[in-house]
């Protein structure tokens, strides 16, 4: 041994001090119940005072367990900290939340470029699984995570754009119908639905969906206000303000597809003079904290993000148990819809 430095206890050196076998030590730190409990703290107590720590990787890894969980946030290429949809992050820490509840730590990967994708984490004895999350929109990342499949792979999806994927995702099509019920009861007459719809914007669909049943269950014809692809979600929703208010169309209120697209729609709104809520309704979904200081602060829709966290990890760790679920969807209430 080298002078000055210190060599780092073994098994072995607890043994000796708690006075029995190097097997007994592996055991009763492992949580054998073949031990005895008095001879369980005596091992403790010899480790504590020796500074010793078993190696949990190691230990895992012999169990046939990582203790690990792979988590993919797929962006858009070009896409910066900043301009990643918020609500990903919060899903991000939701899902790292309920892996630690199960005694599972995460590792995370932002993917956007092709030369970047990777999803083996499982293959190459990394994670015990893999969730992927993030935004529909970058159709090379979901057909390369799509492509992987097989069998004996744990993976859950956040809102997959395939319905043949084991997703969970928003009760969209309940939010379309929330929203629907909230504008009418505010008294407008005439909401329309913004977004995109088909694939990849599956969840859109599903909210414009839920949103149309309800318009006709009311009476009234479904409306749609469609948005084009642009740098930004809050360009996508200006645009499409802009054209309803060209257009001049006979509409008094607008459900948004997501919170972005709100926003960018009540600055549209605002610069052609129109007030909201007074004149115009403006509601989104997704609950982003944007929205809780916008002007007029945004009504919107959005599931709990813990709860779709714990439904991914369970998803996944309890063999899919838990895929192709949808997770409940509240209405907020602000600003932006109240006229009283």
């Amino acid at each position: 041994m080298n002078g000055g430095s210190k060599r780092r206890p073994t098994s072995f050196d607890v043994a000796e001090r708690a006075g029995v076998s190097q097997p007994t030590v592996s055991r009763a730190l492992s949580g054998s119940p073949a031990i005895a409990e008095a001879t369980r703290r005596k091992v403790i107590e010899a480790a504590e005072a020796l500074g010793y720590f078993v190696d949990e990787r190691a230990a895992r890894l012999r169990r046939g367990s990582t203790g690990t969980l792979a988590v993919v946030v797929i962006c858009r290429e070009g896409d910066s900290a900043s301009t990643i949809n918020p609500f990903a992050y919060a899903l991000l820490g939701s899902v790292c939340v309920a892996a630690s509840e199960r005694g599972f730590e995460t590792l995370v990967s932002f993917q956007a470029r092709s030369a970047d994708f990777f999803g083996h984490y499982q293959e190459q004895g990394r994670a015990d699984g893999l969730i992927v999350i993030g935004t529909t929109t970058n159709r090379q990342a979901w057909e390369y995570f799509r492509s992987l499949e097989s069998d004996g792979r744990r993976v859950a999806y956040w809102g997959s754009p395939f319905e043949d994927l084991e997703w969970v995702r928003s009760d969209n099509r309940a939010a379309g119908r929330l929203a629907v019920e909230h504008l009418l009861a505010q008294g407008y007459r005439r909401p329309c639905f913004l977004g995109a719809l088909g694939t990849p914007q599956v969840q859109f669909t599903e909210r414009y969906e839920g949103y149309a049943e309800a318009m006709k269950a009311a009476g009234l014809e479904p409306c749609l206000a469609p948005t084009v692809n642009a740098a930004t979600r809050e360009e996508e929703g200006r645009r499409a303000a802009r054209r309803l208010i060209e257009r001049g169309e006979d509409v008094d209120a607008v459900f948004a597809a997501c919170d972005a697209m709100a926003l960018g729609a009540i600055e549209a709104f605002a610069a052609a003079d129109i007030g909201v809520p007074q004149g115009m309704g403006v509601m989104g979904f997704d609950d982003l904290v944007a929205g809780r200081f916008s002007r007029p602060p945004l009504t919107t829709i959005a599931p709990d993000p813990a709860e779709a966290g714990a439904a991914l990890v369970e998803a996944v760790l309890d063999d899919a148990a838990a895929a192709r679920r949808r997770v409940p969807v509240k209405l907020i209430v602000r600003g932006s819809t109240a006229r009283g």
